[in-house]
């Protein structure tokens, strides 16, 4: 007999329901479904009810099994965390490049002369299976700290085919092994290795001929990514990769207009991506194209904050009817932290998006961005039980405190992972 799991009375609940077929856009972005003293009773890895507490009482005394009680008082109830964007499986650092950039360094210049991508690439390399196993898990444990319970995770810093499986292998390890799910990205288009530099052809015919065909064959991945930029991929080289990774049956996102306006929305909406990331510098078109194909705009206001630069106008985006979801962009360059609360926070001061739409982008829109709203990012009964208590009396709270963990209890696939902001 299985057990209920009963979380009683939380200040409120946020349901962020009724939008598992399509992402929420415009003002629906802001329609969150609060219950006010609400409960969410959960069997197995289900939630089996959703509803004020009096409700969840009478619904309770029904059930023959045995009820472990959560005590939900002054605090507010959400949807497990989803970050839809990060390149977790790394080995190495790059904290000299802050100093770097410091001093005046652009992104792009640290890139070119060998460092950035190219430098973690070297790291990578190096070191085996198991130890980046075991350095992404400490990077796993503070996103689960965070409220995280599933995230997405690509490759890219391989850039050889040996080096870019032992990435995707060791993801999938870890989805296995780490109560955080993850979804697999494959990105060996990220950048152009050292020993490619004079014939990026080449390296984009590798991808295509040798890498892509393997990681279809061994389902490691469920998406296609490019760094389309100027600098790294072109239009024409992104299409090509992305369009070969489709007739694999991997699903397209794509890096697009984060240095400058380069096309990439537009192609994201000509190629029917799930979605573009970045976007700073998107342009009218292309926002439009996206709208109107229903591309998710998934944006990253860490690495705007990281990089000292101004953030994508997501204002503009919500307006034009551009679903949007939000990210930490984890990785060792541009955006090294694990704390979606805080890109939460910058998304309301950077970018002017308000509460409920950040809880909207981090939850059933991010759900959308990895092709995961029917299974989580909505408390509603049928759904798994992936959910955050958090310690504040209302979800404003979880803005005004920026930059400040609020996590008290995370619960994945209805077991307790985190109680008391500690890991059990």
């Amino acid at each position: 007999m299985t057990d209920l799991l009963y979380i009683k009375k939380a200040s409120q609940v946020i349901t962020v329901s009724g939008s598992s077929e399509k992402p929420k856009s415009g003002k629906a972005m802001a329609e969150i479904g609060v219950i006010e003293n609400g409960s969410v009773v959960i069997s197995g890895d289900r939630i089996v009810y959703v509803g004020t507490d009096q409700a969840a009482e009478e619904f309770v005394n029904t059930q023959p099994e045995t009820v472990t009680l959560v005590s939900g008082e002054g605090k507010v109830l959400t949807p497990g965390l989803i970050d839809p964007h990060t390149h977790i499986v790394f080995a190495g650092s790059r904290e000299q490049e802050l100093e770097m950039r410091l001093k005046g360094a652009k992104y792009m210049d640290i890139l070119k002369a060998g460092g950035g991508i190219l430098s973690t690439t070297k790291a990578t390399r190096a070191v085996s299976e198991e130890e980046l196993i075991a350095q992404t898990i400490k990077r796993l444990n503070r996103f689960l700290l965070h409220g995280v319970t599933t995230l997405e995770a690509k490759s890219g810093y391989g850039l050889t085919l040996e080096a870019e499986l032992k990435q995707l292998r060791a993801a999938q390890k870890l989805n296995n092994i780490h109560p955080i799910d993850l979804v697999s990205t494959f990105m060996g288009a990220h950048a152009v290795p050292a020993e490619y530099k004079e014939n990026p052809d080449d390296f984009v015919q590798l991808i295509v001929e040798e890498m892509l065909p393997v990681v279809a064959q061994e389902k490691l991945a469920e998406f296609c990514d490019v760094f389309c930029e100027e600098g790294v991929f072109t239009i024409e080289q992104s299409k090509r990769i992305l369009e070969e990774g489709k007739k694999l049956g991997l699903l397209p996102k794509i890096h697009a207009d984060e240095i400058v306006s380069f096309g990439g929305a537009e192609l994201a909406a000509e190629l029917g991506a799930v979605s573009a990331d970045h976007l700073l510098r998107a342009s009218e078109q292309g926002i439009k194209a996206m709208a109107e194909k229903g591309v998710i705009a998934v944006l990253l206001p860490g690495t705007a904050f990281f990089l000292m630069t101004e953030p994508a106008n997501a204002r503009e985006m919500i307006e034009a009817g551009v679903p949007i979801a939000l990210s930490t962009d984890r990785n060792p360059g541009s955006s090294p932290t694990e704390s979606l609360p805080f890109i939460m926070n910058l998304a309301c001061l950077t970018m002017k998006m308000t509460p409920e739409e950040v809880l909207t982008a981090c939850t059933i829109n991010a759900a959308h961005a990895i092709n995961r709203a029917e299974e989580i990012g909505s408390i509603e009964v049928g759904k798994k039980a992936d959910l955050v208590l958090f310690d504040a009396v209302n979800y404003q709270t979880l803005q005004y405190n920026y930059a400040v963990n609020l996590v008290d209890t995370v619960i994945k696939s209805g077991e307790i992972v985190v109680k008391g902001g500690a890991i059990c």
